[in-house]
């Protein structure tokens, strides 16, 4: 074609400019989302299992500073200082149950045999009468008792306790599986976990790895340090002012301990209000025991105890306890604070030296 004709030529084989299937794109766009749905679906439906694995890997780590210890003071093999570890945590669960189940039992047998004196003593008090005359306490109470669907009712409300017990019953058994797993085959997830790292850089990312393990082992078991020797104090406090539930109170404080941020303050008032039904003054003075305890325990204990723990500002670890509790509930309160300790050291080992360099 002669220049300057003001006509352009074809492409050669006579074809016109290539157009984009909008058809296609659309299909595959669509496989796409499909397919991300179908995932969020799975992990929705699979988030159960999800906490589960993280809350026994968790246990795992946080127990593998005793089960060390054990293999170099004991000389122990480690499937020997791994079933020291679960009969250890099978005896405390025991030793809790046994605890537990006979004073709440005692009380709701002592509550159901003196409920008819308790409404009539009621029945006998001004307020109450005055309640009554106004509003039809009983009358309301009666119709709603002999109501056709009061049993279905009831019997629905069994069988939702019951399944709620169940639940954290099969929770727990899965979780104690998995954490003796873990226990016994965390060196050989470590290994594993290492070699999708690239050779030239598996010894540096090894290290950095087993420091996190360490300290946040180190950060968990000064956890359970520190809430076992506040359940050994509040025994002995709750002994010497004659509590009938000594033992209990304490395993329920030292186990609230272990929830950051508001766990203590739940142990502390839960026992002083269980000593002040039987003697206010006595459940203040618990109170303000406890009270001073949380002090001594802030500013003495706990600092000896986690020395040797990863170094977490306070207002991280508010913040992190904060965050995962929104997310996850308990679980995720829990969690929060190790994630932290973990990303704390990677900042200060890997991303703060990189960015001197530069």
């Amino acid at each position: 074609m002669p220049p300057g004709s003001g006509l352009t030529a074809l492409p050669a084989g006579g074809d016109g400019p290539r157009h984009p299937n909008y058809f296609l794109l659309g299909f595959v766009g669509a496989l796409g989302v499909l397919t991300a749905w179908l995932l969020v679906e799975a992990l929705i439906g699979v988030r159960a299992v999800l906490v589960y694995i993280l809350v026994a890997l968790f246990l795992a780590v946080g127990l593998n500073p005793v089960i060390e210890g054990l293999r170099d003071r004991a000389r122990m093999p480690r499937w020997g200082a791994v079933l020291t570890v679960c009969l250890a945590m099978v005896l405390f669960a025991a030793v809790f149950v046994w605890a537990i189940a006979p004073p709440l039992t005692e009380q709701a047998a002592s509550f159901a045999a003196n409920l008819p004196d308790t409404v009539d003593s009621l029945r006998r008090t001004p307020f109450f009468a005055d309640l009554e005359r106004r509003y039809d306490v009983l009358d309301r109470i009666e119709g709603l008792v002999t109501a056709p669907d009061f049993g279905q009712q009831v019997f629905g409300g069994l069988v939702g306790v019951g399944q709620v017990v169940f639940n954290t019953l099969f929770a727990t058994f899965t979780v104690f599986i998995l954490t003796l797993f873990f226990m016994a085959s965390l060196p050989g997830i470590l290994d594993v976990s290492y070699r999708f790292v690239p050779r030239s850089n598996r010894d540096g990312v090894r290290r950095i790895g087993d420091e996190i393990v360490r300290r946040i082992g180190a950060f968990i078991a000064g956890q359970l340090v520190v809430a076992a020797f506040g359940g050994v104090v509040a025994f002995f406090f709750l002994w010497a002012v004659g509590s009938a539930y000594a033992l209990t109170l304490a395993l329920v404080v030292a186990v609230t301990a272990l929830i950051p941020l508001v766990g203590t303050t739940i142990g502390a008032l839960a026992a002083s209000a269980a000593v002040a039904l039987g003697s206010p003054l006595l459940g203040l003075v618990t109170l303000v025991f406890f009270l001073v305890y949380q002090q001594i325990e802030s500013y003495v204990i706990s600092p000896r105890v986690m020395r040797h723990a990863v170094d977490v500002a306070p207002t991280a670890n508010i913040t992190a306890a904060l965050v995962g509790g929104t997310l996850m509930g308990l679980v995720g309160a829990l969690l929060a604070i190790p994630t932290v300790a973990a990303l704390t050291i990677i900042l200060k080992q890997v991303v703060f030296p990189r960015l001197e360099r530069r």
